[in-house]
């Protein structure tokens, strides 16, 4: 998207706004020693299993962005329960997904420029179609929840390019 904007921090310009970041891994997967990730897990671009009973995937919260036709959007992990995961397995390359009830997780990631989002209940929506799922927060006080519900303004999302991007 082309969008000029200006760091209200720094003062530096940008020809683009960036709608998208994304958590590498499961925040549990960096708790693990680095000599021991190989045997005690495995790790793609979409599913994380560590010793053979924690199960996470990786889907998208998107956000509404106030005054813009895009959307924001967390690449993020959310554990899943064993039962869980089979059925998203199954359906994960369905072409279209129709009347399937979303799973339960837990939010994976801490993401930086929140409060604390570890362990925030979600829904996972199976979207098919070659998509990762869709991740939809508890409707709490939480400000990921409260954005996700009501939107962000361009402004916010200049603070959260800088916070990400400019970091030392």
């Amino acid at each position: 998207m082309q969008y000029a904007w200006t760091c209200h921090c720094c003062g530096k310009q940008f020809n683009e706004l960036p709608l998208d970041f994304a958590c590498k891994v499961p925040d549990p997967w960096l708790a693990i020693p680095t000599a021991e990730r190989d045997q005690r897990g495995r790790l793609s671009d979409n599913v994380c299993v560590i010793d053979g009973r924690d199960i996470f995937i990786r889907g998208v919260i998107e956000i509404p962005v106030i005054g813009l036709d895009d959307r924001f959007a967390w690449g993020v992990w959310v554990s899943v329960s064993k039962l869980s995961y089979a059925r998203i397995r199954e359906l994960w390359d369905a072409p279209v997904i129709k009347d399937e009830p979303p799973r339960f997780g837990w939010l994976c990631n801490n993401i930086s420029v929140y409060p604390p989002t570890m362990n925030l209940k979600t829904q996972i929506h199976l979207r098919g179609g070659g998509l990762r799922p869709s991740i939809e927060l508890e409707p709490t006080d939480h400000p990921l929840a409260v954005e996700q519900r009501q939107g962000m303004p361009v402004r916010r999302v200049e603070e959260i390019a800088a916070a990400l991007l400019l970091r030392h």
